[in-house]
């Protein structure tokens, strides 16, 4: 191909005059700080091509842009320093969902994407930044490429230069260097595996191969810069179909307003696209809070003996100064033992420290020992013990190192706390509500269904058993449009969660749950519950599990063995004809390699009798925001299980501190299932031991 030799030629002049441009600017403005800027389709990039740069480490960029056939809606997470990460939906203007009206009616097609990008090496004064990356990873294939891209900063200008394949590679201005290895990377099956959703390793840096690059300038008017780029890649029998392209070069400028780009480009010399994106960090977001500071103990006057305190005083400030809801206690001559929960208080150095302060500036000073034990239920949970002159040592500041946390340490529950554990009451009645909020993106009948209401859940615990129920009212919803009840695809899958339409919109009021429960202690650190009922909204029955969870440990295994019969959808009462034998060997692990991150591995029989294995990954930020996501692989083969190949899913949790302003504990859920099928499907349990036992090794909290 001719034309590739003079690409090249021009392509190196112009860089080279750039590159002596920006070297006699006198002010080098680093781009590493995480100043970045999101492509077209989501992700740090120019417009049509991906960079070697990274966003700041936690930051979430939530994007919008219109490029007259297309417009796409993504989402690009920082996850680590050195990986990106990138969800998006396009939508084809120029194409319908389907070629049946009464399905999908006049709604455009919706095509989902992952993307992934790693860096590889990181930009210093020699060096440019080098980053591997995976774009639409798991779809249809339509977007799907594979490159290698290096970018480095002089002055203002930040310059990048790169190799696709697969989508970035269609203008095949450069042969495939892989070719030289072997001959099979020298071509690229189109279409994709199974029924769409898998990763097709044997494609990636295969076929056509193209060199693109760009600039980017930040100009002195604050907070705008341009951006030029040569994108390398053709529209032929493109998804919104073959679209005339009258140049390879793309521009525009982007301008930042706090937390806000706005954008506006020229593309294949003939298309104006617009673009919005709102960011921010998940590791520094957080809500302003009405509380009164650690209580100082500088001038504290305590007891002068057991019998002149005033435990009226100390209880009520412990809850309402240190959010610890008393239980029992329990007195020595040189301790004391305070039995509770920390209502309040998510981090767990910060309730310690709160509840100690109260304790030291009230108890006697002959009482050297004071334990904090946290209880679930009736069921003491973790231990606390607080060396009291240490800890005051270090709450007055009185020497050059005061590390409070090194006055305490926490343990399992030994035999005589167990044993001097007499609450004044184990039995009562318990109520709370929670909102929810199901969504789903790309369906059929509408391109964002969503439904919220309440959870009324209530119920009576006595000793360590307790009768739970729970009430979904929902108040608002557009499902009325979910008409589609179950694809008429022939499977050998049995219907375990494609009925879902029929639950969400039978009623507006259903009962979720109605069940009895009981829960223990049964060696150390080991715990075994068993529930049977009404489990989840689909499915009631029995089952059992068992937990072992060391203290502060990175490990905790589990088992659980359930034996359930499938709901009727018809009432609240009835079960259809489907029974199943489901539960699940799992470990849990928070690696150390991988701070703030855990992986749980379940092993075992899912509910349409399938056998595979779930993995659950999780990213916690400093804020308490946690993001994760899963994947099922089960002998189901990608057709008998359908679109999607197998079952994965993503969600956020939110701690409900962030939105409060007052201190609280407890968070929220919102996931994002792209397509939910039978296979791989795991029992909701209403109770699982790994959140009861939560504070021996807090990940959530």
């Amino acid at each position: 191909m001719s034309y590739k030799p003079l690409f090249l030629t021009r392509l190196s002049l112009l860089l080279s005059y750039l590159l002596i441009l920006a070297v006699t600017q006198a002010n080098e403005l680093p781009y590493s700080n995480g100043q970045v800027s999101q492509m077209v389709r989501g992700g740090v990039g120019l417009w049509q091509v991906p960079t070697a740069r990274m966003a700041a480490n936690g930051s979430l960029s939530v994007n919008y842009t219109d490029n007259e056939e297309y417009r796409f809606w993504s989402a690009s997470l920082q996850l680590f320093p050195w990986m990106e990460s990138t969800v998006r939906y396009t939508d084809a203007r120029t194409r319908l969902y389907s070629d049946v009206p009464s399905f999908s009616g006049e709604q455009t097609l919706k095509d989902k994407g992952i993307d992934v990008k790693f860096r590889l090496l990181q930009e210093n004064y020699y060096l440019p930044n080098i980053a591997v990356g995976f774009t639409d990873i798991g779809g249809t294939g339509w977007f799907a490429s594979e490159y290698i891209t290096a970018s480095k900063a002089i002055g203002p200008f930040d310059f990048h230069l790169g190799l696709g394949w697969g989508y970035l590679g269609t203008g095949d201005n450069l042969s495939n260097p892989f070719c030289e290895l072997s001959d099979s990377y020298c071509n690229r099956t189109s279409g994709f595996s199974g029924r769409g959703g898998i990763v097709e390793f044997d494609k990636f840096f295969t076929g056509t191969t193209a060199l693109f690059g760009g600039l980017e300038y930040v100009t002195p008017i604050e907070g705008l810069r341009l951006k030029l780029e040569y994108e390398a890649k053709n529209y032929i029998n493109d998804r919104a179909g073959n679209l005339q392209q009258d140049s390879y070069w793309n521009l525009g400028a982007v301008y930042q307003w706090q937390d806000f780009d706005f954008s506006l480009n020229y593309q294949r010399g003939n298309t104006v696209g617009f673009g919005v994106s709102y960011k921010f960090n998940m590791h520094t977001v957080s809500q302003a809070k009405i509380d009164s500071p650690p209580r100082p103990l500088f001038n504290s006057q305590p007891a002068a003996s057991m019998e002149e305190l005033d435990r009226n005083r100390l209880y009520n400030e412990l809850y309402s100064q240190g959010g610890f809801s008393l239980s029992a206690t329990h007195t020595t001559a040189d301790e004391m033992t305070f039995y509770g929960m920390q209502l309040n208080y998510r981090e767990k150095d910060e309730a310690i420290e709160r509840v100690g302060r109260i304790i030291a500036s009230e108890l006697p000073n002959d009482i050297k020992k004071y334990s904090i034990v946290e209880t679930t239920g009736a069921v003491p949970m973790l231990e606390t013990v607080i060396d009291a002159e240490k800890f005051k040592s270090a709450a007055r500041l009185e020497s050059l190192e005061n590390d409070i946390k090194a006055s305490y340490f926490r343990q399992d529950t030994d035999i005589d706390t167990l044993e001097n554990f007499k609450p004044n009451r184990t039995s009562g009645v318990f109520y709370s509500a929670d909102s929810f909020w199901i969504q789903t993106f790309g369906s059929p009948e509408d391109f964002y269904l969503y439904q919220g209401g309440l959870f009324l859940s209530g119920g009576y615990a006595f000793n360590n058993f307790s009768v739970v129920s729970s009430v979904k009212a929902t108040l608002v919803e557009n499902f009325d449009k979910f008409t589609f009840k179950v694809d008429n695809q022939d499977t050998s899958v049995p219907r375990v969660r494609t009925y879902a339409r029929e639950y969400v919109t039978r009623s507006k009021v259903t009962m979720e749950t109605a069940y009895v429960s009981w829960f223990d202690r049964i060696a150390e650190n080991t715990y075994a519950q068993a529930y049977a009922g009404y489990l989840e909204s689909m499915f009631g029955g029995i089952g059992g599990e068992l937990l072992y969870r060391p203290v502060d440990s990175n490990f905790a295994f589990g088992v659980d063995v359930n034996y359930v019969q499938q709901r009727s959808y018809e009432n609240d009462w009835d079960f259809f004809d489907y029974k199943v034998l489901t539960g699940h060997a799992s470990i849990y692990w928070q690696p150390s390699f991988l701070p703030d991150t855990q992986i749980i591995v379940s092993a075992g029989q899912f509910l349409a009798k399938d056998k595979g294995v779930n993995i659950d990954f999780a990213k916690r930020f400093d804020s308490g925001i946690i993001v994760g996501a899963y994947a099922a692989f089960t002998n189901v083969s990608a057709e008998e299980y359908g679109e999607g190949s197998f079952t994965k899913g993503f969600y956020i949790s939110l701690p409900f501190e962030l939105f409060t302003l007052e201190p609280a504990r407890g968070r929220g859920k919102l996931p994002w299932i792209p397509i939910a099928r039978d296979g791989g499907q795991k029992l909701t349990r209403p109770v699982e031991l790994r959140n009861i036992t939560e504070v021996r090794s807090p990940f959530y909290d």
